[in-house]
């Protein structure tokens, strides 16, 4: 009979991401071991085993593999003692599968979860998985043993997962019955040709070939979800800055909807530079969608002039109470802003909850997009803001406790593009640059690898620092962070 149908990949949110691993054979290198436990078994017990066999037919439940040597009644006895051999003779050999240790951790620098779901007991899967430096609790979050074909796939919707790994047909099998997108790496017993009729999605050589795998699982299950969302939200406002993130989204937009039933909105105020409207008006025109720069007052708000920790959640009261009525003007369903799954990650994100709050929707975050797929997502569709550097708003390089105030953004503003044009002079190339405001001292931070080459060039460093206290700028003092930029890097500093 034909296998059924594999499900398609489900598309994962990086904190829903639970992907399951078989152990023998695909984790674990384990036939040395079962070989050399059979042996002790057969000589111990007097029955001839032939251990090369055995180990082909690993996979199946233990006590199935012993009935084919030992009468019914001597079975559980039989099994047991294995496993007693099995500590003594296999452990000690353990090793991993080539590529299982990167497997693993592709998972986890994902953000995803790891289960390991066996035919071999717990306690010895997890005796196993420490032996080969994979250790329950911390690179693999759970372990559940004794099943085998279906019964995996109880194990599979119990823990969430959407993708399950493994070398044997069984594998495949409990996967179709977990509602999992099963993944056969031909490193076991069976062929390629076993793993597919089994239902197996996808087949690989090895493990070393997973994360590459997964990579464009990920991004091709985000993106039709990304798709699926927009869909569902029928006309969309977009919250536009003209950073990577709502570019790629206003671009998935009109792709999606049609540019028609797509505005985008850029937030005119002294918070944003002028070279980043000029830019984003471009990239609007580009994709064909109306673009429009309504004034927000975010000064008018006493929290944001404050300039406390939740500054942003003002910033973002703001935006979003300016743009619902404007998407309702131009009879537009949703205000949707560009936040994506890494953001969300960071537990205080008060602009998030603002927006949040008001009604905006958040596309890139209900598909599960990272940056790094927003940024590769952007490459292969050809859009020239995939490698634009952040741009957080002028306010974010003022401490927190200085109170924002025009002079102060113009000032952070003036400093940014005097040194950007410097070391363009200087033929000097800078990706990430930012002036800190820390009162009367400016702090600038750049490249780490700018940083340190300006260590030989004193003469450069005075003449930037000249730029930042003349007087169109007007900084008492300057000084270059040797650490470099760093995202965030103002919650570094006590509130001033």
């Amino acid at each position: 009979m034909p296998a059924t149908p594999h499900p398609s990949p489900s598309p994962d949110r990086p904190a829903d991401l639970v992907v399951s691993f078989d152990l023998d054979l695909t984790l674990l290198d384990s036939a040395p071991g079962i070989a050399a436990t059979y042996a002790a078994l057969s000589a111990e017990l007097g029955v001839p085993i032939e251990g090369a066999a055995a180990v082909a037919r690993v996979g199946i439940p233990l006590e199935d593999e012993i009935a084919l040597h030992f009468p019914a009644d001597q079975v559980v006895a039989v099994t047991a003692r294995y496993r007693e051999l099995y500590t003594v003779h296999a452990l000690p050999v353990s090793a991993p599968m080539s590529g299982a240790l990167a497997a693993v951790r592709a998972v986890r620098g994902a953000g995803g979860r790891v289960i390991v779901v066996t035919a071999k007991s717990e306690h010895l899967a997890r005796a196993c998985l420490e032996a080969i430096d994979l250790r329950p609790g911390v690179e693999i979050d759970a372990v559940v043993g004794r099943r085998y074909a279906e019964t995996k796939g109880d194990a599979l919707r119990q823990h969430g997962a959407s993708i399950h790994v493994g070398d044997h047909p069984g594998d495949m099998i409990g996967a179709l019955a977990g509602d999992a997108f099963g993944v056969g790496v031909a490193t076991g017993g069976a062929s390629a040709d076993d793993l597919a009729a089994a239902g197996a999605g996808v087949i690989l050589p090895d493990l070393a070939a997973f994360p590459g795998w997964l990579t464009e699982h990920l991004l091709a299950t985000r993106l039709a979800r990304l798709e699926a969302e927009l869909r569902g939200l029928g006309s969309v406002l977009v919250a536009f800055s003209g950073g990577a993130d709502s570019s790629f989204l206003l671009a998935a937009a009109a792709r999606t909807l049609g540019a028609e039933r797509v505005v985008a909105a850029t937030a005119v105020s002294p918070s944003l530079p002028g070279a980043e409207l000029d830019a984003a008006r471009a990239f609007a025109a580009d994709l064909g969608v109306r673009h429009l720069t309504p004034a927000t007052r975010e000064l008018n708000r006493e929290g944001y002039r404050a300039n406390s920790r939740d500054r942003c959640y003002f910033c973002k009261a703001e935006l979003t109470e300016t743009l619902a009525p404007l998407a309702a003007e131009h009879g537009l369903a949703n205000v949707v802003t560009g936040t994506n799954a890494d953001d969300a990650a960071d537990a205080f994100r008060p602009g998030i909850a603002a927006a949040a709050q008001r009604g905006a929707r958040t596309p890139l975050l209900a598909a599960g997009m990272t940056k790094a797929q927003v940024r590769e997502a952007s490459r292969r569709w050809g859009l020239s803001s995939w490698d634009k550097p952040a741009a957080a708003c002028l306010a974010s390089r003022i401490a927190y406790g200085l109170t924002v105030t025009p002079s102060r953004l113009g000032r952070v503003e003036r400093a940014e593009a005097a040194l950007r044009d410097a070391f363009r002079d200087a033929n000097i190339a800078v990706r990430d640059l930012r002036v800190r405001d820390l009162g009367g001292r400016a702090s600038v931070e750049v490249n780490r690898e700018i940083v340190t080459g300006l260590r030989d060039r004193p003469d450069l460093v005075a003449a930037l620092e000249s730029l930042l206290v003349a007087d169109g700028v007007g900084f008492e003092t300057v000084e270059f962070d040797p650490r470099g930029f760093r995202s965030g890097s103002m919650n570094e500093i006590p509130s001033l």
